[in-house]
């Protein structure tokens, strides 16, 4: 199957599920090279895993998200480099959403529970804020 003819059998349960399912492979790609560069450098430090393993996750979900939720073409060098940066930037955008609800719950309740409920939902915030972005700015639907 082409992808034009899987895109025109998506439907938007098809999309969210495999949205879903790049969040989680992105998420995991994150933390396993984090890992790696801990287990390969761990003179390194924190921050190193989390800056490649940051790096990783989001170039894994930028050709996931481009290729199989928005069904993007290449176009151009600078074109392709302005879908990056703002895919990165609100990246960054839904990133702080998500910070924000499991610190505030923490802050609040000051339970493991609470965090992790807070971080549920500010996930689940960021993306859904994150799709829509991305669909309006990022991978902007082809005008015939």
């Amino acid at each position: 199957m082409t992808g034009s003819q899987f895109q025109q059998r998506s439907t938007p349960t098809g999309v969210a599920v495999r949205y879903v399912c790049f969040a989680v492979l992105s998420t995991a790609a994150n933390f396993l090279v984090q890992a790696m560069v801990l287990q390969t450098a761990p003179w390194s430090g924190l921050m190193p895993s989390i800056l490649a393993g940051t790096a990783a996750g989001f170039a894994l979900k930028y050709v996931l998200d481009k290729n199989w939720i928005f069904f993007d073409r290449y176009s151009s060098h600078s074109d392709e480099m302005s879908k990056v940066a703002l895919y990165g930037l609100f990246s960054v955008l839904t990133t702080l959403i998500f910070w924000g609800f499991e610190i505030a719950f923490w802050t609040i309740w000051k339970t493991e529970l609470a965090k992790y409920t807070g971080g549920a939902i500010g996930l689940a915030i960021g993306y859904i804020l994150k799709y829509a972005l991305d669909r309006k700015f990022v991978f902007k639907p082809r005008e015939a």
